[in-house]
């Protein structure tokens, strides 16, 4: 039988727990990757890049689609500086749940510590989303440097996640 109970049982976990585990993980995990790109660590490249070339970052570039498709609104200089963070962390207080629920369900998606975890994220988020929806330059755009650093900023998120999120799984 493949009802909920039934599988959770069978695989040893909760996902509704891990999801939240996972979202407070991932939202601190965020904190941990904005320090070091804020502190000149890995992934500040990047952002030192955009600011050379005047390019806004590619949270404030999603919040201001939303805005406008959405609430057809056009974004201030101020509300911009409230949507970066909001974006950033609630992107990754998602991924972070997305981590924790199939951590619960597989063994797979937490093996690594959550590396390979934030590599995925940063492949698929950094390399392939973000241009794609035209919230940055395509990749060969943007020095071999630029990528390590954001790729190690990812590795920062994604330990961060997994540790965290193992720990309150123990006390939820």
């Amino acid at each position: 039988m493949f009802n909920g109970k039934r599988m959770r049982k069978s695989c040893g976990g909760d996902p509704i727990k891990g999801l939240f585990a996972g979202m407070l993980a991932g939202a601190a995990g965020s904190w941990v990757m904005n320090q070091l790109q804020q502190t000149g660590g890995p992934g500040d490249t990047a952002r030192r890049e955009e600011r050379g070339n005047v390019e806004e970052p590619a949270t404030v570039k999603a919040a201001e689609a939303v805005s406008r498709r959405v609430f057809h609104h056009e974004l201030s200089d101020c509300e911009k500086q409230v949507a970066e963070p909001v974006v950033h962390y609630g992107y990754g207080a998602l991924l972070g749940g997305v981590y924790g629920a199939m951590a619960e369900v597989a063994p797979a998606p937490s093996a690594g510590l959550g590396i390979p975890f934030a590599a995925a994220a940063w492949f698929l988020g950094d390399e392939v989303a973000v241009p794609a929806l035209g919230l940055g330059k395509k990749p060969t755009e943007y020095l071999s440097r630029t990528h390590a650093d954001a790729l190690a900023a990812h590795f920062a998120y994604g330990l961060t996640t997994d540790l965290l999120r193992r720990a309150l799984r123990h006390v939820i």
